[in-house]
């Protein structure tokens, strides 16, 4: 069988289950000829478990105008801010906390994001979110 030729590669960050054909699905993907409602169908029905979060998607422009998705983990900060209860990140990095989580809720964001992180094991993958959460304000309770 003919391999197809990749045209792009485009990364969006979209609500889970709540795409539209509206900006930022269709000033992505409208210039790759894709159709965006047909992939706005695709995205939402495979995101649909996890409505309320955001999850980044990867998807893959053929030449054909045929496209494939490989859908991300969430965002660290996004899975931060939930377990934290707050609603930013701090303004002033390393003086304003703004909310605190434990190892147990550290341990469980690493191992959700275990399989987009460059960590070979769960205490690197610990280490690399600590750093995420300090930088954002937020303290790890060991």
């Amino acid at each position: 069988m003919a391999r197809r030729r990749v045209v792009a590669v485009v990364k969006i960050q979209l609500p889970a289950g709540q795409a539209t054909p509206a900006p930022p699905v269709g000033t992505a993907l409208g210039p790759h000829g894709v159709q965006t409602m047909e992939f706005c169908k695709q995205y939402n029905a495979a995101t649909e478990s996890q409505r309320g979060t955001i999850v980044p998607v990867e998807i893959t422009i053929f030449e054909d105008r045929s496209f494939s998705f490989i859908l991300k983990t969430p965002p660290t900060p996004v899975l931060l801010r939930q377990a934290a209860g707050a609603e930013k990140g701090a303004s002033t990095t390393g003086k304003e906390n703004v909310g605190t989580i434990t190892d147990a809720q550290l341990a469980e964001i690493a191992q959700v994001k275990m399989p987009d992180l460059n960590a070979n094991d769960l205490e690197s993958a610990k280490r690399q979110i600590a750093g995420t959460a300090r930088s954002m304000g937020i303290s790890v309770a060991r």
